[in-house]
């Protein structure tokens, strides 16, 4: 090989990380902040993070597959590609339009603990630390809903063989793919970690070579532009295809991951996965000034988002302006006091009695509204007093006959729980770790019980009618970040893509629903567009900034045009995704 070919292979296959005395190029029309124009069309819409995930969808679409067929295919081949975030060791969640029903529809599909172990034993294991369950390990690992979610999802939407959904994500996981840039980086970044963890020696990670023949490239996470393979993930995918859910949930998968469990000393086992099953539940939902808002009830904090708008809705945020000072002082208090009713009252609702219609009512909403100081960051914080008697990847698809599926899909930190059963490709959530280990907690563990969870598909209508499918994948960022598109596009008359372009904000702190030592004021994040003098004058109100961490979210979107039917698809700057449409 020449210089010049050795060069330019090693300048494609590494990120710039140079600095380079050059901006970005002016854009004729739209904001200047925006980084492209919406994907329009009027066939079918698909954004994901990943764009060969995207493409996938769309050719699901023009195989006259569904939009949740398209969905499932595409999150097939995330779970392969963008393994970072998601995965068949994960949990799902969806809102679903249907236009033959004109209803919406949601999906709680997540897992639950392990039936054999209680509250005491967990507590009592050495792995369990200032009363926190572990980040990684096999404590941390609920029973994965995503694969009876996809199949809950076709039973009622679906259009096309499962085997003809999961066949693009066999074929990619068999021929190779090239890793996508930011995918890269995390992928190497939470294999290092996980890594450091186990080698100590004293960590909760039972096992972790099973992680390092599935996940690495001669011992190396895959590089950008690198063609990563997953053979084994083809077989698991294959076995799904041929034998259904009950393959995963009672057959092979499930036996293989019972034995797993039991070589490392993990308490999950096959009647775990055999009771596994998903819910049919009903969307919440607020008006945010003539927009119907809705979010997922509990375990999800799909709620937050609803409870941040309502205490928003009483300031007048257009008149604050974008990016001003009073409205990002406006989203996050709301965003804080929301959060204190998170920790307090969100909860697996077969073990708790969540006040819902409570948190979701406007005078409460005006009760926690007259809490805020504009001039001042509050510094005492509780959640309200309840009437007695009560790391992931989003995604959106929509067809040509009008539905739309808004769907996250999450192993939730760090990639996941560090372990992998025996060749079966896919690295186990760690959503477990959400559990509080006060007995008196809504949230506290039980055996057989939904963890507090995280990931929340978001949807709005319009006059009854469909307008926005959309999500801001990332941990706690999710609320926040819904609840500032949705006032981009309400108060501040973005588009769907200038929404999730424009600098954003995200809080850290505050009580947890896990009943961590909480930081009641916590940190603030804001993002280089946010202007030097409104940074300072946050300071000055009292808000203790720390650089961004890259942690502002996901976004992606579909919006329909309730008037001709388009579909303006969005997706998000920050990652690697894609809107593709035809």
């Amino acid at each position: 090989m020449s210089m010049t070919a050795s060069f330019t292979a090693a300048a494609l296959a590494e990120p710039n990380t140079t600095a380079l005395a050059i901006g970005g190029g002016d854009r004729v029309t739209g904001a200047a902040f925006g980084t492209r124009a919406p994907v329009l069309a009027t066939h079918g819409m698909a954004a994901t993070a990943q764009p060969l995930a995207s493409q996938i969808a769309i050719d699901i679409l023009k195989a006259g597959g569904s939009a949740v067929d398209a969905a499932i295919a595409a999150n097939a081949a995330l779970g392969l590609m963008e393994p970072t975030g998601c995965g068949i060791g994960g949990d799902l969640f969806a809102i679903v339009w249907d236009p033959k029903t004109g209803k919406l529809y949601g999906l709680n599909a997540s897992g639950r603990s392990p039936m054999g172990r209680d509250l005491a034993a967990l507590s009592a294991n050495p792995k369990v630390k200032d009363g926190k369950i572990p980040s990684f390990g096999s404590l941390s690992v609920t029973v994965p809903g995503a694969v009876d979610g996809w199949f809950e999802l076709h039973a009622k939407f679906g259009k096309l063989p499962m085997k003809d959904l999961l066949a693009p994500a066999i074929r990619y996981a068999r021929e190779g793919f090239p890793v996508t840039e930011l995918i890269s980086y995390y992928w190497d970044r939470n294999m290092t970690r996980l890594g450091e963890n186990f080698d100590k020696g004293d960590g909760p990670i039972e096992e972790f070579a099973n992680a390092r023949a599935t996940y690495l490239i001669d011992g190396h996470a895959p590089r950008q532009g690198e063609i990563f393979r997953n053979p084994d993930l083809a077989d698991t995918y294959q076995l799904i295809a041929d034998g259904g859910r009950d393959a995963y949930y009672k057959g092979e998968i499930a036996r293989t991951i019972d034995a797993y469990m039991k070589r490392i000393g993990g308490d999950l086992r096959f009647e775990d996965f055999a009771a596994h099953h998903s819910e049919w539940v009903e969307p919440a939902s607020v008006n945010y000034r003539g927009v119907d808002v809705y979010g997922l009830p509990p375990n999800s904090q799909g709620l937050a988002t609803l409870q941040i708008l309502n205490i928003l809705e009483g300031f007048d945020m257009k008149a604050f302006g974008a990016g001003s000072a009073d409205s990002l002082t406006a989203m996050v208090e709301a965003k804080r006091l929301a959060f204190e009713d998170v920790a307090r009252y969100y909860a697996d609702p077969a073990f708790a009695k969540i006040p819902q219609s409570w948190l979701l009512s406007k005078d409460y909403a005006a009760e926690r509204r007259a809490l805020i100081d504009l001039k001042h960051a509050m510094t005492d914080l509780k959640p309200g007093v309840a009437p007695l008697s009560s790391d992931t990847t989003y995604f959106t698809v929509a067809d040509k006959d009008g539905m739309m599926i808004s769907i996250i899909q999450s192993n939730y930190r760090g990639m996941g729980s560090g372990l992998v059963a025996d060749h079966l490709g896919f690295m186990f959530q760690d959503r477990g770790e959400l559990f509080n280990l006060d007995p008196s907690h809504p949230n506290a563990y039980a055996p057989g019980k939904r963890p507090f969870q995280t990931i929340i598909p978001g949807f709005a209508m319009k006059d009854g009618k469909p307008w926005l499918s959309f999500g801001v994948m990332g941990g706690d960022m999710q609320p926040q970040g819904q609840a500032q598109i949705i006032v981009n596009m309400v108060d501040y008359a973005m588009n769907v893509q200038e929404a999730g372009d424009a600098a954003r904000w995200h809080h850290d702190g505050g009580s947890q629903p896990t009943g961590e030592k909480a930081d009641m004021l916590g940190k603030l994040e804001l993002e280089s567009g946010i202007a030097p003098e409104v940074r300072a004058e946050m300071e000055k109100r009292g808000y203790v900034l720390q650089p961004g961490s890259g942690g502002f979210g996901g976004y992606q979107a579909i919006m329909r045009d309730p008037a001709t039917g388009v579909y303006w698809g969005a997706s998000e700057s920050r990652k690697d995704g894609a809107a593709i449409g035809y």
